[in-house]
């Protein structure tokens, strides 16, 4: 998944810190500056905030979905699934929200620069450094808002999908 939502990702934040800028701009500049490289920018950080990401959300899901079940003497109901899916979506974003500002800071970095070589720990360090615990968590709210309502439209579908076809 990475490879194709990592470069549609730096498209998509270049674009924001350059709204004059059209999409078919952006990308073609990256191109010739900086190679099909470019659109890779911060693949790494990428998979590195996925991988935890992903070991704190589904186990979560699932230790919720169970605690749940076993409170009400029956199996979740696929509403109940889309709920636990949002509170460990939520979760699971705002402990790493540290590694999402990181791969957001690589993305956006300019072609050269500390950043731009895609080191996380570095990344990590210039911001606490710079900005402190706040700056490691800039964007948290928004982040776990999205990510919770994510979680519960798509693990509460996947739920009910699942419940329908076993």
């Amino acid at each position: 998944a990475c490879l194709i939502r990592v470069p549609s990702e730096v498209v998509k934040q270049r674009a924001q810190v350059s709204p004059s800028s059209s999409t078919l701009r952006i990308l073609s500049h990256t191109l010739y500056h900086e190679g099909i490289q470019g659109l890779y920018r911060g693949y790494k950080s990428t998979v590195l905030r996925e991988i935890p990401f992903s070991l704190v959300q589904f186990p979560l899901w699932e230790s919720l979905k169970d605690l749940w079940s076993w409170k009400q003497g029956h199996v979740v109901d696929s509403w109940q699934s889309a709920v636990c899916g949002a509170f460990a979506g939520g979760f699971a974003a705002a402990v790493t929200t540290p590694l999402d500002v990181a791969k957001t800071r690589i993305m956006l970095a300019k072609a050269g620069s500390s950043n731009a070589s895609g080191n996380v720990l570095a990344a990590l360090g210039g911001i606490w450094r710079t900005q402190g615990l706040s700056g490691l968590f800039a964007g948290v709210v928004p982040r776990m808002t999205a990510i919770s309502l994510g979680g519960f439209i798509f693990l509460g579908t996947y739920e009910k999908t699942r419940q329908l076809l076993l």
